[in-house]
């Protein structure tokens, strides 16, 4: 088969190596697809390395040096990648936050690693960095994120290229690349998982092996994906090292945007956790039920095609009947390829949590898909279904040069392969995740006779901490508690209010009661003039700040003919489970009470003053209730492209949203 681009990075010393290997070897190929001015530009290998070097040579004269760590909290996109290859190339330590964290939670991370610069989104986090610069003396630039990071480029502007190369070539695989902190319940018990270079290049590297056989079928150049996953977690960062390692050209969205960039960037790689399946699906689904039975048969039997020759293909049988009835259902499925870009030759699925039928449904669909599953201890994926070794809904075997263990409890230990260099600033956390050279990983799983993992839950909270996103292993819910009402201007209740235990209140000291604009969710907004249009962007900007949230689904804002903000908040399913479990809530807890718990209702109220932060007075939210139930097609209250039906869901809630005014001033 011959020397495979995961051989190349096992072969390499650092991340950034890949960068600058790309552009000697081929400086004119295309690695990185950008947004701008509407559409999709493409960079070659060249113009990309001269970017990162650009920034490189910003933070040499910035005083970055080597195992500095700069700490990098704005949106996920091109100029994330490029700094942090840049943070790479000088032997600098990345430490990345979402741009929707807490003050507490960046104060948290700043005074734990010390960083030596910082980049951060918002008036809002800068001032909170540079207010802990007299407190962490190490800290010496604080940049303010603008697009393109002028500021940065600008003050290694006279400085010489040779500067960033002595430091890259000095670039050792055990140098810690990054300090990651996976979403936690509690900001102050972060632990930051330091991963090294050598780690997550041979953790891509296993990935991109296994794959290579469909990849490479491709051929030079004609492999590209979109990500939307979060770079600053775990399965946004090992997607993007992967993708740099297989010679994938990738293009980065915000959370949220991939399925509506599909159609648009029509990657040959599809990148994703099973929800844009479910989606997807979903919305085929309902496409045929408001249609009429005929067309809910015809989707039902082609659903059961798709499955069966994906079946027949796993058994080894020749099914010459499986591939004719596939075939008289083509057309179905070719709106399914569409819906995902129509030109998906492979798709990889993070968290493992996407069922069998649903697994089959896609492969047989001519969509094939893998699974995968990591930690970050693991410095990626650590188990993959790989081209030819596939049993649908498992996350398959693990990489080689790893072991797996199950134990009495059903708990899954593992040893060998890439893992973390430790926790950090913790030696004693560090220590106890292992159990005589075995890391336990907290996941409830189990591995058949043939060495397909198959992931239940969890068995333990505090390996959750750093867990992959998916439905058997939900994502770790991050409280972002309220500031004090001194640093803020908001006053906060002695307890949430409400008649059924779900509602909460956040009180600005002043709300103006003219309002021009209606939120509704995702979905389009009624402005009744200019300055009703500024205000329903913020309120779209206020609902998808809090959708970025793990712990939120869908946010509705509710204004109109009212003498306040207030909003309908619903929750992720399966974060309700994985939030009882970490607070010690009973098992028999119900969906409905849990979203009444006093101590969930605080960690949404503190989402809420973060939000009230970026919206002017007169449109910060001071009451909100929270749902148990997401809504759903199914029920009427979405729209098949996944907006608000905006209407049905204020009629459908009109005494909830009563109640978030009853008794209250205007």
């Amino acid at each position: 088969m011959g020397e495979t681009p995961g051989s190349l990075a096992r072969s390499q010393s650092g991340l950034s190596d890949q960068v600058y290997d790309m552009a000697t070897s081929d400086a004119h190929a295309q690695v990185f697809s950008v947004l701008r001015g509407g559409g999709w530009e493409r960079l070659s290998a060249g113009e990309f390395a001269t970017e990162v070097t650009a920034l490189a040579k910003g933070l040499v004269a910035a005083g970055v040096g080597e195992g500095d760590r700069v700490l990098v909290v704005m949106p996920s996109g091109y100029d994330w990648v490029r700094l942090a290859y840049a943070v790479w190339s000088v032997r600098g330590v990345l430490v990345p936050l979402p741009e929707v964290a807490s003050g507490e939670r960046v104060a948290h991370a700043v005074r734990q690693t010390r960083p030596a610069a910082a980049v951060v989104a918002g008036e809002r986090l800068q001032r909170v960095v540079v207010g802990l610069q007299r407190e962490t003396p190490d800290l010496g630039r604080v940049w303010r994120f603008e697009e393109g990071l002028p500021d940065v480029v600008r003050l290694g502007a006279y400085m010489d290229a040779s500067a960033v190369r002595f430091r890259r070539d000095e670039v050792a695989p055990e140098d810690p690349a990054v300090v990651l902190y996976p979403l936690s319940t509690v900001s102050r018990s972060m632990r930051g998982v330091v991963l090294s270079h050598g780690g997550l290049l041979a953790a891509a590297a296993d990935v991109v092996d296994l794959m290579w056989p469909r990849l490479s079928e491709l051929g030079a150049g004609k492999a590209s994906a979109v990500l939307d996953l979060p770079l600053s977690q775990l399965p946004g960062l090992a997607s993007l090292v992967a993708c740099v390692v297989g010679r994938v050209r990738v293009g980065v969205v915000g959370p949220g945007r991939l399925r509506g960039e599909l159609p648009r960037f029509k990657p040959t790689v599809l990148v994703c956790t099973p929800a844009l399946f479910e989606g997807v699906h979903g919305a085929e689904r309902a496409t045929a039920h408001s249609t009429d039975w005929d067309s809910v048969g015809t989707f039902n039997a082609a659903m059961d095609a798709a499955v069966q020759f994906d079946q027949s293909k796993k058994k080894g049988a020749k099914g010459a009947w499986a591939r004719l009835s596939r075939s008289m259902y083509d057309w179905s499925f070719s709106k399914v390829r569409d819906a995902l870009g129509g030109r998906v030759h492979l798709a990889v699925c993070w968290g493992g949590g996407l069922s069998e039928r649903l697994d089959s449904y896609f492969s047989g669909v001519g969509v094939p898909v893998m699974q995968v599953y990591g930690l970050a201890e693991t410095a990626g994926v650590f188990c993959a279904n790989a081209v030819g070794a596939r049993v649908p809904g498992t996350v398959g075997r693990v990489l080689p040069g790893r072991q797996v263990w199950v134990s009495r409890e059903g708990e899954l230990y593992l040893r060998g392969g890439a893992v973390f260099l430790g926790y950090w600033a913790d030696p004693e956390g560090t220590q106890a995740a292992f159990r005589e050279g075995w890391l336990a990983t907290g996941v409830v799983g189990e591995v058949d006779d043939e060495g397909f993992v198959r992931v239940r839950g969890r068995s333990r909270a505090q390996a959750c901490r750093s867990a992959v996103a998916g439905r058997f292993v939900p994502r770790v819910v991050e409280s972002e508690r309220a500031a004090p009402a001194k640093e803020v201007g908001v006053r906060e209740r002695s307890a949430p209010e409400g008649e059924d235990g779900r509602a909460g209140s956040v009180e600005p000291d002043r709300v103006e009661p003219e309002v021009g604009v209606v939120g509704s969710g995702t979905g389009p907004m009624r402005v009744v003039d200019d300055e009703g249009a500024r205000d329903a962007e913020l309120v779209a900007e206020f609902e998808a700040r809090l959708r970025a949230h793990p712990l939120i689904s869908q946010v509705l804002v509710i204004v109109e003919g009212r003498p306040f903000a207030s909003a309908l908040v619903t929750l992720v399913r399966d974060q309700l489970e994985y939030w009882r479990l970490v607070n010690g809530r009973p098992l028999s807890m119900a969906p409905e009470e849990i979203a009444g718990d006093r101590d969930l209702l605080r960690e949404v109220q503190g989402l809420v003053y973060e939000a009230n932060r970026s919206v002017p007075r007169h449109l910060a939210v001071r009451s909100f209730h929270v749902l148990a139930e997401e809504f759903t097609v199914q029920s009427g209250l979405v729209h098949p492209s996944g907006e608000l039906r905006r209407d049905a869901v204020l009629r459908a809630f009109s005494e909830e949203i009563d109640g978030l005014y009853r008794g209250r001033r205007d």
